[in-house]
């Protein structure tokens, strides 16, 4: 299950690695994006190894996509739910408005026709 949302990166928090028990290192950083909906929510996502890079020269405020997938396990009888992200893209800036249309002027507007050609039209 792939899903992505957009909104402003609100919360770059400090990275975590360690040594897990097989002995490989591993590491991992979490970010807060907060929606761009009616009722703004805040969601945490986690980056996990050579992902982390994908937050390199994303500042907070800066509009985002985030492209994730969701993963529950159980553990003791409870379930934990993380939201794993794989791809981070910049929003397209949404202040590219098309040009607006040339100013009016009285020039534009074409002559009256001349009585005689007006007597020409079939109609």
């Amino acid at each position: 299950m792939a899903l992505s949302v957009k909104g402003k990166l609100h919360q770059i928090l400090k990275p975590e690695s360690g040594v897990s028990r097989a002995g490989k290192e591993w590491k991992k950083q979490d970010f807060v994006l907060e929606t761009e909906e009616q009722y703004p929510r805040k969601v945490c996502f986690t980056l996990f190894g050579e992902k982390v890079d994908l937050l390199n020269g994303i500042k907070a405020g800066e509009s985002v996509e985030v492209s994730f997938n969701l993963e529950s396990r159980e553990f003791n009888g409870r379930w934990f739910t993380n939201v794993n992200a794989w791809k981070i893209d910049r929003a397209a800036d949404d202040q590219n408005y098309p040009e607006p249309p040339p100013e009016f002027r009285m020039h534009d507007i074409p002559p009256e026709p001349d009585e005689d050609t007006a007597g020409d039209l079939p109609f």
